[in-house]
Parts: C-alpha cells; sequence; structure tokens
C-alpha cells in the first residue's frame, strides 16, 4: 500500500512539473511587448537601395504616427553622436494603419559612404529618450570579387512562438555564415500581412541581425493579397527600379561585388515584370547572375504562368534561381529550355544550365512532400526549420543547406 501511495505521490509531482514547465514555455512565447517612447524606432531593419559599398537605407516604426524619424551615421565602431563628423539625416515619414490603430512609418539612407569601412548609427524622432540602440554595418569593398549572404524563406508564422523558430533559424544561419553580407527572404514573412503583432514578433527575435545585416525582401502570397502590400512594403526601404505596374518595392535589382540579384513578385504583372527583366538582365555586366522570387518555376511542383521568365533565365544564362512557397526542400539539376542540362557540360550558365532550389522554410509550417519530378536531383522533407549561404569567390559559387540544429543536408558548387 505505501509503495502504491509512494508511486502515486511521485506521479503528482512529475505532472505538476511537466504542466509548470509548459506553462513557463508559454508565459515566454506570450511575453508582453516592451512599452516604447511614442517616438522611439521599433521593427527597425536595414536594406540596401542604392550603391551596396557607399550607401545603406534603414525602416523603422513608431507608435506615434506623427513622429519625425532621424538617423545619425558616424564612422568607426564606438563613436560619438555629438561631434561635427555625424552624418545627420532627415527621414521620409508616413503613416499607416494597422490593426493596432496608426502607426508611424520612417525611411532615411545615407550615402557618399566609404567603401569597405564599419559605420554606427541611430534612429529615432531626435527627442531626448527617443533614440533607439545604436547599431553598426560595413559597407561593401569596392570592386570585390567575393561574397556570401544568407538564405532563407517562409517564416509565415501566427504566434510568438512559431516567430522563435523564425529567430532560431535566422541565428544558427548567421553563425553557421558569420561572414554574410546580406540576407535574402523569399518571402511570406507572416500568416496575414495585416497582423501588426505577427511582424512585431518577426523583427524582434531577429533585431540585433537585421539591424547591422541588410535584409532584402521578396514578396510572398501571404504579403502582396489581391493586390495589395502596404504592410509588407512599409517595412523596408528597397531599390526603387523595378518593373512598371507592380507595386514599389515588390520587384528590383542590385549589386553586390561579382554578383546582380534580380527579385520579382510573382503574385501579379507578370507579363510587365517579363519585360523589365529582359532589360535587367541585358543591362548587367557583372559575372554571377541570381534570381529570387516566391511560388518556384521549377520546385516541389512547377508553376506554368513563370514559363516566360525561365526562357529569360536561359537567355540571359542566369546560374541560380532562389525561390520559396512548397515548405520543403527541392534542388534541381541544371535545366536549359526545360530539360536537364547532361553531366559533364558543367553547372552554370546558360549552355550549362540554371539550377532552382527551395531552401524549405525558416519558421514552423511545413508541407507533405510533393511527387518527385524529372528535374529533382535533391528533394525531401524534414519538418525542420532551415536556410543556405551562398558563397561566391571568383569563379565558383558554393550552395549549402542546414537545418536549424546546424547540420548540413545539401551541398553543391557551379563554376564558370
Amino acid at each position: 500500500m505505501k509503495d502504491l501511495k509512494m508511486v502515486f505521490i511521485i506521479g503528482i509531482i512529475l505532472i505538476v512539473l511537466i504542466v509548470a514547465a509548459v506553462a513557463l514555455e508559454k508565459l515566454k512565447a506570450e511575453r508582453p511587448e516592451t512599452v516604447l517612447s511614442p517616438g522611439t524606432p521599433y521593427n527597425l531593419v536595414t536594406t540596401f537601395k542604392e550603391d551596396t559599398d557607399t550607401s545603406r537605407a534603414f525602416t523603422w516604426y513608431t507608435e506615434d504616427a506623427a513622429a519625425a524619424g532621424r538617423l545619425e551615421v558616424v564612422k568607426g565602431v564606438e563613436a560619438s553622436f555629438d561631434g561635427a563628423s555625424v552624418i545627420r539625416i532627415k527621414a521620409e515619414d508616413a503613416a499607416i494603419k494597422t490593426d493596432k490603430g496608426k502607426r508611424g512609418v520612417h525611411k532615411a539612407e545615407v550615402s557618399g559612404l566609404e567603401p569597405g569601412t564599419v559605420y554606427t548609427y541611430r534612429a529615432g524622432s531626435g527627442k531626448d529618450g527617443e533614440w533607439g540602440a545604436a547599431a553598426s554595418f560595413t559597407t561593401a569593398e569596392a570592386d570585390t570579387d567575393q561574397v556570401t549572404f544568407i538564405n532563407v524563406t517562409d517564416s509565415q508564422g501566427i504566434t510568438p512562438a512559431d516567430f522563435a523558430v523564425w529567430g532560431r533559424t535566422l541565428n544558427k544561419a548567421a553563425e553557421t555564415f558569420p561572414a554574410a553580407q546580406f540576407i535574402v527572404h523569399n518571402g511570406d514573412f507572416t500568416e496575414e500581412a495585416e497582423d501588426s503583432a505577427a511582424w512585431n514578433s518577426f523583427f524582434s527575435n531577429v533585431d540585433s541581425l537585421v539591424s547591422r545585416i541588410p535584409l532584402m525582401p521578396v514578396t510572398g502570397n501571404h504579403d502582396e493579397v489581391e493586390e495589395q502590400a502596404a504592410e509588407f512594403t512599409s517595412h523596408f526601404n528597397v531599390p526603387d527600379n523595378g518593373a512598371k505596374g507592380s507595386i514599389a518595392g515588390t520587384s528590383y535589382s542590385f549589386d553586390y561585388g561579382p554578383v546582380h540579384i534580380t527579385v520579382l513578385n510573382t503574385e501579379g504583372n507578370l507579363k510587365k515584370q517579363a519585360e523589365w527583366l529582359k532589360k535587367d538582365l541585358a543591362g548587367t555586366d557583372k559575372a554571377w547572375k541570381i534570381v529570387a522570387f516566391h511560388r518556384p518555376a521549377y520546385g516541389g511542383n512547377t508553376y506554368k504562368k513563370l514559363d516566360d521568365w525561365a526562357l529569360l533565365f536561359d537567355k540571359y544564362e542566369v546560374d541560380l534561381v532562389l525561390q520559396g512557397h512548397n515548405h520543403e526542400y527541392s534542388r534541381s539539376y541544371p535545366l536549359l529550355d526545360g530539360e536537364i542540362v547532361a553531366e559533364g557540360e558543367g553547372a552554370a550558365g546558360a549552355s550549362r544550365g540554371t539550377v532552382y532550389v527551395v531552401t524549405n522554410a525558416s519558421g514552423n509550417k511545413f508541407n507533405e512532400k510533393k511527387e518527385d519530378q524529372f528535374y529533382h536531383a535533391v528533394h525531401f522533407q524534414n519538418n525542420k526549420a532551415m536556410f543556405a549561404g551562398i558563397s561566391i569567390s571568383g569563379r565558383v559559387l558554393t550552395y549549402q543547406a542546414y537545418d536549424v540544429d546546424g547540420n548540413l543536408l545539401d551541398e553543391f558548387t557551379l563554376t564558370h
């Protein structure tokens, strides 16, 4: 009888401990947002807008829709914002109506910087007590033939716990690729574009990274809905060089060292984007061409509406296409004219084919693995958040895909 009592007591204790642990995790996931002064920045992110070696762009929100936006930049890591050398920029201020009321949106860009140089900045309203924490960034080296960047997609969360997974994924990516100069996110940042709490969770889990390392966004079907993408585009300050007829900020291109990156929007205006894409790819002299968009031309399945784009990738020798949407991992063989390039003919450029990848998801949502297709070189569902690092050094591109635990799951090289 005593033994039964002891077993019962131990069982009760174990249940209490389990319930307490679950409650603690829930409390962590649902922690209240930090209370900020009305003009203090939040959801701050840095991006590229003009030349990557001499400029940098920034976006942030404020609780006060009427707050002014100010940016201060100074050369060096531990520099003072009181000296005469401080660059002071007035932001472009706007207001946006959110599900929590009106908020301020502030976009600023600093130019005329020195290549390969560390700068420190802070953003705020200009009032005492309404400056955000200082952060540092480094401009691109001039005329470099090397670059490393991170690729993620489909963070697409709802709850704080979902975005905690996203945070762990990007932090692991930065730990794995400490030299990464920027991040490309292939779309579907949140489940609902109008969910401001989700956006807050998205940024708060990675704020120490995206305040330093440019986060270049791709528009997904959860970011632009029914030809509306105001919540999505309000969070980023990107190049204003995209296709006519597309929502500003949903198609654009930029150069970093030896690579030209073209960002397209699979949610509409496909024909006009094809016209722009042709000019964009024809107009670059960069050795490497990479394209990023959301719905895959060749992923777990195909999106036939993108056939015109794929023909242009062939014509203009696009090396790599980064995609999202399918929430599984897939990598194609080098493809040309919709067919696999024969082994031994190389693996980059028009005559050698274009490789298409989908790097699973960076959040907490996964789909069942679709049927294997003829073009799949690698295709799996591991039900774990993933990221990839792309490194270019001269004539060699190396792609490595990892899960959130740091396990290398796929790797390939392309050579010019």
